[in-house]
């Protein structure tokens, strides 16, 4: 067959092919290869055909395209209209252009749109990432020779070899094994290492469950293995994470597109507005075009929240700071918002829920049952019984059993990692450690694991002895390698392996007679080790006199010790949290690539009901319908893939809820990309579900996750605190300039209808309110704390806009009443003094104070006393600080203004008392009106 009639052989979407369910001797076939390898000149030629074993890179970034986006909204481009207005105006006959106005507008726009570039850049590392993780070589069968290649060069039909330590560099389907065991849980969820061999299997199994496939980005835990190469780069397991990753659109949150909402109507009320207010006075006032241009320009500054993108930027990444703090970090600022809507976590079990690490939680030995405390590969632990602590001494013959009869090892302590090796070994070696058993032996002989024997058999050297004597002191004692002086024999395996090779069992230090009794309660202990999805191995032992006896010999006799068992035990504090959210009224998911009955059996001890657990194949099976009925009562979903946690994050999202998806692995990432909230590991987190996540989690800590939803809606408070200042102060500012101008054109014609640049408010005036007046207060207040009780609330539906109802019409309340009390204020000025500047002055004056007062008003509402923000207090300072430098210095000039004498300050205080007594009745009559309405 050509290179180019193997390329069509797999074509047909490699990772549907069903590889694990034909013998080796037919994949052989379908990919156009034998066990002889390759040529050089044919692995060339698919080389061309297939492209490099490599995960595609997506494209770069550019980083003019995401400085112009700063600038592709409505708001800007009616400042960016206003500005070029002012400099028009210097067209018209007998005007000068306003320079300092559209110099500011445009500065201001610069401003805000570098703040947003540096905020919003952000290198999309997730498909990069993945081809990072590709094993940089490989060794291949060439021309009838091992060799070595890289990686990028291994095609399909390549016979590859694999060993404990290798990285697999592609999917290939196994055709011989010796022992081998790889680590999947980055890519299936699977917590302890996979066992593999060459027999076919089922066509439906899972991908958990596909024992003679191995695949890209995993690893080889031990032994050895030849397989054949069936998939490279995109059509890899790993390259269909990717292709799903790229397909994923970046999700918008609802307070983005809400905000997006607000601009666009904002923009098309300005415009109508200035067509109003030019008509009006066209058709009503004859005024000049001059005029109109004027006070369009005017009341596009007034409209216009030109600090809201900066404000809102900035609360966010305040808030993420303070998440930081919490070790929980933001990579998506947005998304800080949206944690305080979330109300469905789905969580992966392996690394989040548990701590990824096997561990022996029970051992039997002599008729006695010991429950087995710590996690990892700490060896602080201890045996119990019941309440109490055991002595550990009746189990020390199995624990020196398994840390010898072990591949793995302690690594030196200049090492990231205690140990190294087979997760399964591993807890061995620290279960022994927990009873301070010497397991140091030299190594006489291995029968290794193969998964047709299903046991292991380690012969080590040491003071055993002969006859029973010997079995006693082999079996209690163990080999220490300090003479040389016997031999024993180790064993472990499958439970019911070992004591097919036993014929005593060791019972108070004695080894007696394995009779039918004994048999059936150890087998008993077994399924009752079992049944609570525990891995149980069983271990025995014997003295033995000819080491270089056949393997048979060697394993006959054996004496029994006793069985272990051990799970990926729950994070410490994570059944807590769990019980946090669901408190806080967030309903908690779990999803795994374990198996169901080990699914089931960590869900109970977190707190998760496993009745009704679906599995990954039930998922796949199940109609949209089905499945979003199914997702409102399945609290745990076992033998998941990518595609399998996409469907029920969709199932929940179409359902209408906010989900947060945690994860750690490679499998994980679409379906961390498709969540509202998606959140990774930081310590365990692969850099695939990393990039793709919008939070991390920097201590691995479930509970974290309820410490970042309280910030998260703490934030959302924030916000809706700005928002409601900000509005209210430019309806108020639209209002005065809108019905100042149509009132004073009727009431002062001297002064606005024959001085058509004559202006209630200028530009400048607006300009300085808006972005300093109004910017620092309101950026202090995204430093407000959380109200007292914000989680005992639960989640704000997802459809609940920031600018509900009740908000609305608060902000048209201020706007009239600050356009009441304002102007009352300026048409009492210019009557009593004549002088147009002073009285724009006293409302410049007037709507400063009211606005910095009106941030506590409308912080009463949470029950915040102004000194629970130091920073809101230093704001205000400044505020009227800079306020009175712009009255009483040079400045004045610039802003058109004047200094203002002390009794002109009794007429603002006036003014400011009748705005409080109106403001406090006008929010009694909405919240009577609402109250009613509810």
């Amino acid at each position: 067959m050509t290179a180019d009639a193997a390329t069509e052989a797999v074509a047909d979407d490699p990772r549907g092919s069903e590889w694990h369910g034909d013998s080796a001797e037919r994949v052989f076939e379908r990919v156009d290869s034998s066990t002889a390898g390759l040529s050089g000149e044919e692995a060339a030629a698919r080389l061309d055909a297939h492209g490099p074993n490599e995960i595609r890179q997506s494209e770069s970034i550019s980083l003019v395209e995401i400085f112009l986006a700063q600038f592709r909204d409505v708001l800007v481009y009616i400042l960016v209209l206003a500005a070029l207005l002012s400099l028009g105006v210097g067209l018209l006959p007998g005007a000068e252009a306003n320079y300092t106005d559209a110099a500011l507008i445009l500065l201001i726009l610069l401003a805000n749109g570098v703040f947003g570039f540096v905020q919003d850049y952000r290198a999309e590392k997730s498909i990069e990432a993945l081809r990072e993780l590709s094993s940089p070589v490989a060794t291949v069968l060439r021309d009838g020779e091992k060799v070595t290649v890289d990686s990028t060069a291994v095609v399909p039909g390549d016979v590859v070899f694999l060993e404990g330590g290798d990285a697999v560099p592609a999917d290939a389907r196994v055709v011989e094994a010796a022992g081998l065991k790889t680590d999947e849980s980055a890519l299936t969820g699977e917590s302890a290492a996979v066992e593999k061999s060459a027999e076919p299997l089922d066509a439906d199994a899972p991908l958990a469950e596909r024992s003679n496939m191995v695949y890209m980005n995993t690893s080889a835990v031990e032994g050895q293995a030849t397989a054949v190469v069936v998939a490279t780069g995109m059509d890899t397991e790993v390259g269909g994470i990717a292709t799903q990753m790229e397909a994923a659109e970046e999700q918008e949150t609802s307070f983005q597109a809400e905000v997006d909402h607000l601009g666009t109507r904002i923009g098309y009320g300005v415009v109508g507005l200035i067509a109003l207010v030019a008509a009006v006075q066209l058709l009503l006032t004859a005024a000049s075009p001059l005029s109109v241009l004027l006070v369009g320009v005017t009341l596009a500054v007034a409209a216009v929240p030109e600090g809201l993108p900066a404000v809102v930027t900035l609360t966010l990444a305040l808030g993420s700071r303070r998440m930081v703090e919490k070790n929980a970090l933001v990579r998506r600022l947005p998304v800080v918002e949206s944690l305080g809507a979330v109300d469905t976590i789905v969580t992966d079990k392996t690394g989040t829920l548990t701590e990824n690490r096997m561990t022996v939680v029970r051992a039997a030995a002599a008729g006695e049952t010991y429950d087995v405390t710590g996690t990892g590969t700490e060896t602080d632990g201890e045996f119990r019984q019941g309440e109490r602590t055991a002595d550990a001494v009746p189990l020390e013959p199995m624990l020196r059993c398994g840390a010898v009869c072990n591949n793995a090892e302690r690594a030196p302590d200049s090492q990231d990692v205690d140990y190294y090796g087979d997760p399964t070994e591993v807890a061995l070696l620290v279960s022994a450690a927990k009873a301070g058993v010497d397991a140091a032996h030299r190594r006489v002989r291995v029968i290794p694991f193969t998964s047709e024997r299903r046991r292991m058999t380690v012969l080590a050297a040491g003071e055993g002895g002969d006859g029973e004597e010997g079995v006693r002191n082999a079996v209690r004692d163990g080999a220490t390698g300090a003479d040389g002086g016997g031999v024993t024999a180790y064993m472990k395996g499958a439970p019911e392996q070992v004591l097919d090779h036993c014929d005593r069992v060791l019972d108070g230090g004695e080894a007696v007679e394995l009779t039918d009794e004994r048999r059936a309660a150890i087998l008993e202990s077994n399924r009752a080790f079992a049944g609570d999805a525990l891995r149980v191995l069983g271990f025995a032992a014997r003295a033995v006199t000819d080491p270089d006896a056949p393997d048979e010999e060697i394993e006959r006799g054996m004496v029994f010790l006793g069985l272990q068992g051990m799970l990926d035990p729950p994070r410490e504090g994570v059944p807590e949290a769990v019980a946090d959210c669901r408190e806080a009224g967030i309903r908690v998911v779990m999803a795994t690539g374990d198996n169901v009955e080990t699914a089931k059996a960590i869900g109970r001890e977190v707190g998760f009901d496993p009745e009704g657990a679906l599995t990954g194949r039930e998922v796949a099976s199940s109609s949209e319908a089905e499945l979003r009925e199914a997702v409102e009562e399945t609290e745990v979903f076992a033998r998941v893939e990518p595609e399998h946690k996409v469907r029920v994050l969709s199932a929940l999202q179409s359902n209408g809820h906010n989900v947060a998806m945690t994860g750690d692995g490679v499998n994980d990432a679409p379906a961390l990309r498709n969540a509202d909230v998606g959140i990774s590991m930081g310590i365990r987190g692969t850099d695939v579900a990393q990039q793709a996540s919008d939070m991390v989690l920097r201590d691995d800590n479930f509970a974290t996750i309820r410490d970042a939803i309280a910030e998260g809606r703490g934030i959302f408070d924030n916000i809706r605190k700005f928002v409601n200042y900000l509005l209210s102060a430019n309806a108020g500012e639209v209002l005065v300039v809108f019905v100042g101008v149509l009132l004073g054109t009727v009431l002062f014609p001297e002064v606005f209808a024959e001085r058509p640049e004559a202006l209630v408010l200028t530009p400048v005036m607006l300009l300085w309110i808006n972005l300093v007046t109004d910017g620092f207060p309101a950026l202090a207040l995204g430093a407000d704390p959380k109200a007292e009780g914000i989680m005992d609330e639960p989640p704000r539906p997802t459809d609940e806009p920031v600018l509900d109802g009740r908000l609305m019409a608060s902000i048209g309340s201020i706007g009239l009443v600050m356009t009441v009390t304002g102007l009352a204020l300026f048409f009492f000025g210019l009557q009593s003094t004549g002088s147009l500047v002073r009285a724009q002055t006293l409302l410049f004056a007037f709507l400063v104070v009211v606005e910095v007062v009106r941030i506590q008003v409308i912080r009463a509402r949470y029950d915040l006393s102004l000194a629970s923000n130091p920073w809101l207090v230093g704001a205000i300072a400044l505020t009227l600080l800079l306020q009175l430098v712009v009255l009483y210095t040079p400045l004045n000039d610039l802003f058109g203004v004047e200094a203002l004498p002390l009794d002109a300050w009794g007429l603002v205080g006036a003014a400011f008392v009748a705005f409080l007594a109106l403001n406090l009745l006008s929010s009694r009559l909405l919240d009577r009106a609402f109250a009613a309405r509810e």
